[in-house]
């Protein structure tokens, strides 16, 4: 009989050195380190059981402790953001470990809800989310990663490209159902993060840049939840007015549901 999920570790590397946006873990958002934000989603999300930041930056470090969180320092060359993650794995005790990535800030700690309670009953080796495109959303954008499933909701395949290509259509437009986003965040039993960890770069990672595509390279299944909850991508400087401002929108929301959830009724 297999054994019961239940201990799920939340990992969010975060590196200084990125080439496109050096120090980004650090950039202010609504007053707050972007580390910050991620952090407490995370911490908020009633499914996980700990949380740190896997860094090779004091000054990550630092500003992680601060705010009240932990975090390790991680020396060593790594692949990918999984790969810190699994080496994370090979330090501490835990049934599943999530890697959610230090530029990937959830609007909502529900998002990681949507990710972890499904796969503790699934059985599932590997999971991630997906979110329905909507007219707003650019399908020809290459930073924008697309997943297909398939009828089970196993990924067939993540790109970069524009996936599935809806040949009768020339505009190239979003199609509600059709498409889908893929979240950048994974769960993985610890024995599949330690043995997807092993693997060799494949040819469709190297060529896309997607350390998922790994897995499928390797016959590892990917299972794919929806989620209808959204996060914020930052990925170079120019991204930071518009997710700053889609953070405060969030927050007055928020805000504004709380005050009318504790207004005495009339």
């Amino acid at each position: 009989m297999a054994k019961a999920l239940s201990s799920v570790t939340v990992v969010i590397p975060a590196r200084y050195g990125s080439s496109r946006f050096p120090g980004k873990p650090l950039v202010q958002l609504a007053g707050k380190p972007m580390i910050q934000h991620v952090y407490e989603q995370a911490r908020a999300c009633r499914s996980v059981t700990d949380v740190l930041v896997a860094t090779d930056d004091e000054r990550i470090k630092r500003a992680v402790e601060q705010f009240g969180g932990r975090a390790i320092m991680m020396g060593g060359e790594y692949r990918t953001g999984t790969d810190r993650v699994a080496a994370v794995a090979r330090m501490f005790a835990g049934d599943c470990f999530v890697d959610l990535q230090g530029d990937e800030v959830p609007l909502n700690s529900e998002l990681l809800s949507d990710l972890i309670d499904p796969f503790l009953q699934s059985g599932a080796e590997m999971g991630t989310l997906k979110r329905k495109m909507d007219a707003t959303d650019d399908l020809q954008n290459p930073a924008i990663v697309k997943v297909v499933t398939d009828s089970n909701g196993y990924a067939l395949y993540f790109s970069r490209a524009p996936i599935p290509l809806v040949r009768d259509d020339p505009d190239r437009r979003v199609v509600s159902g059709l498409h889908y986003i893929h979240l950048g965040v994974y769960i993985y039993t610890k024995e599949t993060l330690l043995r997807f960890a092993a693997m060799q770069t494949g040819a469709l990672e190297d060529a896309e840049k997607l350390e998922q595509l790994r897995a499928l390279e390797n016959g590892v299944r990917v299972r794919v939840w929806d989620t209808p909850h959204a996060s914020l991508r930052i990925d170079t400087p120019e991204d930071v007015p518009g997710a700053e401002e889609q953070l405060r929108q969030y927050e007055s929301l928020k805000r504004e549901l709380n005050l009318n959830r504790t207004a005495p009724s009339r």
